[in-house]
């Protein structure tokens, strides 16, 4: 059962500008140390990933049903791959918290997410369901 979904569109650009104005301060405020990491791991690609990690936590926020806000801060929202290398997120906190809130007894979160870049452009799409314990 589809539980929220959202969707972000972030322009690399603007990421590119903002690490360059804000540096450690913007991702000290978004990022957690290991998404932090794995973005520094290809410096030619470095703003390509936040930007794929800022649009994921926008949209991860959206299909929360609450944008950052009633307790739902950035780094509640953590990309992580799976081994397979897949994305998702772990949530944390308020994010954490509110995503339990919507899912009904008897069943668990699913959090879906799906990442791309193209043409300056940085696309996520994030699907939470919630399906019935085994």
């Amino acid at each position: 059962m589809i539980i929220g979904t959202g969707t972000d569109l972030c322009a690399i650009p603007r990421i590119e500008e903002t690490l360059a104005k804000f540096g450690t301060r913007f991702l000290e405020r978004l990022y957690t140390e290991q998404e932090q990491a794995r973005a520094e791991r290809r410096p030619n690609k470095r703003a390509d990933r936040y930007a794929q990690m800022f649009a994921a936590k926008e949209a991860c926020s959206k299909a929360l049903g609450t944008g950052f806000r009633q307790g739902v801060f950035w780094r509640d929202m953590e990309v992580v791959p799976e081994p397979s290398g897949k994305p998702t997120m772990r949530l944390h906190g308020g994010a954490l918290k509110r995503m339990m809130s919507l899912i009904p007894d008897g069943m668990e979160p699913q959090v879906d997410v799906s990442l791309t870049d193209e043409a300056g452009l940085a696309h996520a799409m994030v699907i939470i369901s919630a399906n019935p314990k085994i």
